[in-house]
């Protein structure tokens, strides 16, 4: 049995008078790509945000490596090991690759181990190594992506919490994402993917879950799920 390494429980979020998230419970194991698919407004990226303390929550618990992290910031976070690629990306626009890149190991000391990493993100990302004096800000929205993953992993993070990483980006565009998700997972990174392009998350994840105004309303298998009627109805538009 592999060990949990992010539990959620129970959890309840609000903010602006709003429930978004009304009591949610899944969990995430070492070696695992999870799915956690819903429509816009399901409640996704709230729990994102809780999860990785950038929102507080109102309600219930967040363990991660066995034990509770709630109340606790996004620094201390990333220093145990949990780290995000938030949605819209957030690269350091006036920095270049190789700054964002370094940002990304700010925790760190080792610097043999950093210049290591940094020649792995820059095998898995060939593009950003041809541009790494280039500055974030003049990239395309792809490789931008791209980026904001290469930087979250220069963290060695234990779980890598990916948010909405294809929204906005040209079809071309989408499956380079998807295709360096999975070359990730198969290094052995432990991802959490929150997706609204449900059919191509599910494609990829051992495990799936729908959330739906706040709440888990489906899990199992990604591969049953991608056959259920009620899910190919809902969320892939058949």
């Amino acid at each position: 049995m592999t060990a949990t390494l992010l539990k959620v429980k129970n959890l309840k979020v609000a903010y602006g008078g709003i429930q978004a998230v009304k009591g949610v419970d899944f969990e995430v194991h070492e070696g695992e790509l999870v799915s956690l698919i819903g429509s816009n407004g399901a409640g996704k990226t709230t729990t994102m945000k809780a999860i990785t303390g950038l929102l507080g929550i109102n309600d219930g618990d967040i363990e991660f490596l066995g034990r509770s992290v709630r109340g606790q910031g996004p620094w201390d976070l990333v220093k145990q090991g949990l780290a995000m690629v938030p949605e819209g990306r957030g690269v350091f626009m006036r920095m270049t690759i190789t700054e964002n890149l370094q940002m990304g190991a700010f925790i760190r000391t080792d610097k043999a181990g950093i210049a290591s990493d940094m020649e792995k993100v820059f095998t898995i990302f060939p593009r950003l190594r041809e541009r790494k004096d280039q500055l974030a800000g003049t990239m395309s929205g792809g490789e931008q992506q791209m980026l904001a993953m290469g930087r979250a992993l220069m963290s060695r993070p234990k779980v890598l919490l990916l948010d909405e990483p294809s929204m906005g980006l040209s079809p071309l565009m989408v499956d380079k994402i998807f295709e360096v998700v999975r070359d990730v997972y198969a290094q052995g990174v432990t991802i959490l993917l929150v997706e609204q392009n449900a059919s191509r998350a599910l494609s990829i994840a051992d495990r799936g879950y729908v959330m739906e105004s706040g709440l888990i309303t489906m899990t199992g298998p990604a591969k049953e799920m991608l056959s259920d009627p009620k899910v190919r109805a809902a969320y892939l538009g058949e």
